[in-house]
């Protein structure tokens, strides 16, 4: 570990009692729901840490991570966030508590630019953030059934759209579309190459 990471590491064992691990280069600290925002005005707020910019949000679904069944949570909220005063960075990653009604605290007082990443894996995966102002869908449409992202979506979805030029709009209707083999034709047939000049 770098000269860096480790005054780091440090740093928040000393000021939060918080244990970073390391990976890729960078540290990673991870919380449980209910101290999910306190830790982030920390975070933001101490002098000694002074992480004044998120760099990015996104959600996660560890259903299948791995080679090995996960432990613990399904879904997580993974923050990626910059201090330009001291000039380091930290991964903060926390796991909604309950996997059927995922639920965490919104950033957004803490980090405006928490806003759309926020509705993004809101829209993507379902995580609900508690005190968002305008948590909408942002990538799919608003009659969008389910959230595309969650590796138990259908890779077809639910439903298809398509304009009915008889009643002049554009309708719903079940999927239409029949599943189909999408591994690569050059692996799947043995001679596929043979007798090509």
């Amino acid at each position: 570990m770098s000269p860096k990471l480790l005054r780091l590491q440090e740093a928040l064992e000393k000021i939060l009692g918080i244990r970073a691990t390391e990976r890729l280069g960078e540290l990673t600290v991870e919380v449980e729901a209910a101290a999910y925002k306190d830790l982030a005005l920390s975070l933001r707020d101490h002098p000694d840490l002074r992480f004044e910019e998120m760099i990015d949000l996104c959600g996660v679904d560890y259903q299948t991570y791995g080679d090995r069944p996960r432990q613990g949570g399904r879904y997580a909220s993974v923050v990626h966030l910059l201090s330009i005063t001291h000039n380091w960075r930290l991964r903060v990653r926390a796991f909604c508590a309950d996997d059927n009604f995922p639920m965490l605290a919104s950033l957004v007082e803490v980090w405006p630019s928490a806003d759309w990443f926020e509705r993004e894996a809101f829209d993507l995966y379902g995580i609900v953030y508690d005190g968002h102002t305008d948590l909408r869908r942002i990538l799919t449409d608003y009659g969008f059934a389910g959230h595309p992202f969650r590796k138990d979506f259908p890779l077809s979805g639910y439903v298809e759209m398509r304009y009915d030029p008889e009643q002049k709009r554009v309708i719903y209707q079940p999927v239409s579309i029949e599943p189909r083999e999408v591994t690569p034709r050059i692996v799947r047939a043995e001679h596929y190459a043979e007798g090509r000049g």
